[in-house]
């Protein structure tokens, strides 16, 4: 048999889990002979004798009877099945040949791809690899990581490339309102999962979401996942809170307590304890082993110690749990000691290379202008698309053919997937009748970002500059790394601070006075510094005050600076030195802020290489400077 992936069905049907399935097929077909073979041969000797056999005649009933007894069948059946349907387990069952999705369609996810495979070659070499070797397969595994990363995906192509059922099920379907009810599912479910392992030779059971059952106890500690890097920036006039052109990598989840299910009124323990056994019982006797062995005890019972008869073997079954969830921290420590979650993988964001990978996949099957199979436009996509999932990128490019069919084109082109980054990054534009001076009032303060962001941080892309109104920020400027970064060193935190005060220092040198516009900026600016004196140890001070902190970096920091007499005193002079700065660099550079302010009043809105064509018109002969702050004097020196 031949099929798109040839080569893994042949090896998959050559490994234990297939020549497993073929004996279980073969006994299949024994027992029905077995079954069916007396009755074939008794109506033939029927036949052959001349008196074949006849329907039996139904007996005359009264049809009051009939009609009561249907009654109470009725009465009787929905009773049971409310029983029945209350602990019946809510998993949907996919054959392999339903699903769609093979690992050769997984991309962004080397790592976590390769050790997929490896867990995936020892569950269908599970037989030998514990009959000859003597090894544990591994049961379970779980996949953390933020929506849209692939976990599904990945569970769903491990299916597909085992050829086994594949059993899905979500972790809110266990909960019901009926007491015991949720264990009853929980039971029903791997009985499921341990039935089509016995009949197809193994089967892959996944859970999405399972910290809604698998919550950690009371008494129970959990784990804390650790911080990430700062985010790119999206700075906003109009005293709103901007939105990052670019997924956040923020520090950490603020929302660290535990999400705790309304699962009834027998408890969060009695429903862990119940998936904690359960995920133990992949070794379970069937029914038939539990009666012979039941059997067996009685009949040893009446022999003498030398002749006991052995009872029957339990073989486990191959079974291979995987599970999801975006709060692997909030889970019960015990799910994931080994033995029940063997590997715990994190699904991130891809990186620029795993970014690429995914374009080139969602393109080869997307209607495109040939200028996106350029390798320089596909790396530029990729570059920035940073912090975006695999779905977040396949929304992008629908998008940009929906806004391709809106323009009677048959084929998505650059222009359209820059219009859709726009729209799915940072929002649909809404008209706003600004005052003659309330425009020039946000489109200076907009210049002014940009500015500073070009002459202090040439290593930062200009994204989006606009006056419309997105998302509910009246203006804003959007920047980010023009290269993938894991980190930040003093100068870049430097910069963004000097970056945030751009637009506060603008319309102070153009109007002489300030409007509530910076207090978004204020506050990121402020976020920045309190890290860089707090945590980082880059304003004096070494001590870390996210040391005596029990959530990550955030919030609770700039309040424990703030509140520090000595911090808060470096805090504000770190802050009033790098407003100084930016008011000696727009003062310099007033020319480069009047020639934005004027092309956004005129277009009110500049993407990308627009932006530094602008700049370059007003300076062609100067490059970006950058702004040095020697160690023993306040004041900013700026290097051509």
């Amino acid at each position: 048999m031949q099929s798109p992936q040839g080569a893994p069905v042949a090896r998959r049907d050559a490994a234990d889990v297939g020549r497993n399935r073929e004996r279980r097929r073969q006994r299949r077909l024994l027992r029905i002979a077995v079954v069916l073979a007396p009755v074939a041969a008794f109506l033939w000797y029927r036949i052959a004798i001349g008196d074949p056999a006849g329907l039996p005649s139904l007996p005359a009933v009264d049809p009051l009877y009939l009609m009561v007894g249907v009654f109470f069948a009725l009465m009787i059946g929905v009773l049971l099945a409310q029983v029945v349907v209350s602990g019946r387990s809510p998993h949907v069952v996919y054959r392999p040949e339903q699903i769609d999705v093979s690992l050769d369609d997984v991309k962004g996810l080397g790592p976590v791809k390769e050790e997929v495979q490896r867990s995936l070659d020892l569950f269908l070499a599970g037989r030998t690899f514990r009959r000859e070797m003597g090894g544990t397969p591994r049961r379970g595994l779980l996949f953390e990581g933020p929506p849209g990363t692939g976990k599904t995906h990945m569970a769903k192509a491990m299916a597909r490339e085992a050829g086994v059922p594949f059993l899905y099920v979500s972790g809110t379907s266990f909960q019901s309102m009926y007491y015991g009810a949720t264990a009853r599912r929980i039971r029903s479910y791997f009985r499921a999962l341990r039935n089509a392992a016995r009949k197809e030779g193994g089967a892959i059971g996944f859970i999405e979401e399972i910290d809604a059952v698998g919550g950690v106890r009371s008494g129970m500690g959990s784990a804390m996942a650790p911080a990430g890097a700062l985010a790119s920036s999206a700075l906003c006039c109009g005293g709103l809170e901007g939105l990052p052109l670019q997924a956040s990598r923020a520090a950490g989840d603020h929302d660290r307590g535990r999400v705790v299910s309304a699962m009834n009124t027998e408890g969060v323990g009695g429903v862990v304890n119940e998936l904690l056994v359960q995920m133990q019982s992949f070794d379970e006797p069937t029914g038939a082993q539990k009666l012979l062995g039941g059997l067996v005890d009685a009949v040893n019972l009446l022999l003498p110690a030398h002749r006991q008869l052995p009872r029957p073997r339990v073989e486990p079954v191959d079974v291979l749990l995987v599970a999801a969830t975006n709060r692997a921290d909030g889970l019960d420590p015990a799910l994931l000691r080994p033995g029940r979650f063997d590997r715990r993988l994190s699904f991130d964001a891809p990186d620029q290379a795993g970014r690429r990978e995914v374009l080139d996949h969602y393109l080869a099957r997307k209607a495109h202008h040939p200028e996106l199979d350029d390798d320089e436009r596909r790396d530029a996509l990729a570059g920035i698309t940073a912090g975006s999932t695999p779905v977040m990128i396949e929304n992008l490019l629908d998008e940009a053919l929906v806004n391709a069919v809106r323009r009677g084109a048959p084929a998505m082109t650059w222009k359209d997937v820059e219009h859709a980054r726009l729209v799915t990054s940072v929002g649909l534009g809404s008209p706003v009748g600004y005052t003659e001076r309330e425009a020039r009032l946000i489109a200076t303060h907009e210049a002014g970002h940009a500015v500073v962001a070009h002459l202090v941080a040439p290593q930062r892309r200009l994204e989006v500059l606009t006056i419309v109104k997105r998302a509910g920020a009246l203006g804003m400027l959007a920047h980010g790394d023009a290269e993938e970064v894991w980190t930040r060193s003093r100068s870049e935190l430097t910069a963004l601070v000097q970056i945030a005060f751009g637009g506060q220092v603008a319309e102070e040198i153009a109007f002489g006075d300030v409007s509530t516009g910076p207090s978004s900026d204020l506050a990121y600016a402020t976020r920045v510094a309190a890290q860089m004196v707090g945590s980082a140890g880059m304003a004096g001070s070494l001590v870390s005050f996210a040391a005596a902190e029990a959530s990550p970096v955030g919030e609770g920091l700039v309040s424990r600076v703030l509140n520090d007499p000595s911090a808060r005193a470096d805090l504000e002079d770190l802050l009033t030195t790098q407003r100084d700065a930016v008011r000696y660099l727009l003062g310099t550079h007033q020319h480069l802020v009047e020639a934005l302010r004027d092309a956004l009043l005129e277009r009110h809105e500049l993407v990308g290489h627009e932006i530094t064509d602008v700049l370059a018109a007003a300076a062609p002969s100067s490059a970006p400077a950058v702004v040095v702050l020697p160690a023993t004097a306040p004041s900013p020196t700026v290097e051509a």
